[in-house]
């Protein structure tokens, strides 16, 4: 016998499941309001992905970063014929932690913004989506850099078969208004082992040829059409620097004598010098009682001093 309220108990039931799997189901990426910044950050939460407006992106220009002259002009090289719709490269920057690979990428975004420049930051854990990312912002008028920071992988991570395919020229990424620029401490974006090494040989010309794992490394490296290396600083440079922050901080000339050998001791306690290592001691030195009124640091959107390495 039909019973009326025992089938509306099971559409009810089936109602629950059916709001139970779209809350687990990946959605669609939906388009961000597009006039809310210049830069945007790709976010990911229980399977769903939606790109984030930056509401504050810190001003950095690239006449502010000094002792990376041939890094800086090479990249607003390839940003410029980027931009004016001519060919243009995937960018890898490599090399010394705090030398301003990233501060040159955002430098890079604020010479061009006006132009149509945009920025999109993606987490390596979330390279798996590029392909959707690409399809989304591949009819937009503006023309967009697809930036992922401090890039490494471990071997069999999924970003890593994602952003390869990107690179290589896949149909998803066909599109004329994207480029990928990646920052990164390892020149293969891969650990390299001396086990690796023991699979090379040589031919019958005395040749050497790798193994297939070192192949491997370099693969994806190699679709990045353009290599920018960054190297540690110079004690003289990283000096150059420090003085440069710590007038920025209102520390007077007379005090270099003292700020001068710590400055040294800093950098060796950290085992780097860097522009970053060179504004943390900066900002340390500040801070302390030297006898001096003190002006209140400049807020992170403060543009830097010239000459300065803003990292």
């Amino acid at each position: 016998m039909f019973d009326p309220a025992k089938l509306m108990g099971l559409l009810e039931r089936a109602d629950a499941v059916l709001q139970r799997l779209e809350a687990v189901l990946p959605r669609p990426l939906a388009d961000p309001d597009w006039s809310a910044s210049i830069a945007f950050r790709y976010r990911k939460r229980q399977g769903a992905g939606w790109l984030e407006p930056v509401r504050h992106v810190g001003l950095i220009r690239l006449d502010d970063l000094k002792e990376v002259d041939t890094q800086r002009e090479r990249l607003r090289r390839n940003t410029a014929q980027f931009v004016a719709g001519r060919p243009a490269n995937n960018v890898l920057l490599t090399g010394a932690r705090g030398t301003g690979k990233s501060s040159l990428i955002r430098a890079c975004l604020h010479e061009f913004a006006d132009r149509g420049l945009r920025l999109i930051e993606v987490d390596k854990t979330d390279l798996i989506d590029l392909p959707d990312i690409v399809e989304r912002i591949a009819g937009r008028p503006e023309r967009f850099i697809i930036f992922s920071d401090d890039l490494s992988f471990e071997e069999g991570e999924a970003g890593y078969k994602a952003l390869k395919s990107i690179l290589d020229g896949s149909v998803a990424a066909s599109t004329e208004n994207v480029l990928i620029y990646a920052t990164s401490n390892r020149r293969h974006l891969l650990p390299e082992r001396m086990a690796d090494n023991l699979a090379a040989r040589h031919d019958e010309n005395g040749e050497l040829h790798p193994g297939e794992a070192i192949e491997e490394k370099i693969s994806l490296s190699e679709r990045f059409g353009l290599w920018i290396s960054f190297y540690p600083f110079s004690q003289d440079e990283y000096l150059a620097i420090v003085r440069q922050w710590l007038a920025h901080y209102g520390v007077p000339a007379t005090a270099w004598d003292a700020a001068r050998p710590q400055a040294l001791v800093f950098a060796l306690e950290r085992g780097s010098r860097s522009g970053r290592v060179a504004h943390q001691f900066a900002r340390d030195y500040a801070g302390r009682d030297h006898g001096t009124d003190l002006p209140a640091a400049p807020s992170s959107d403060a543009p830097a001093p010239d000459g300065l390495d803003h990292v």
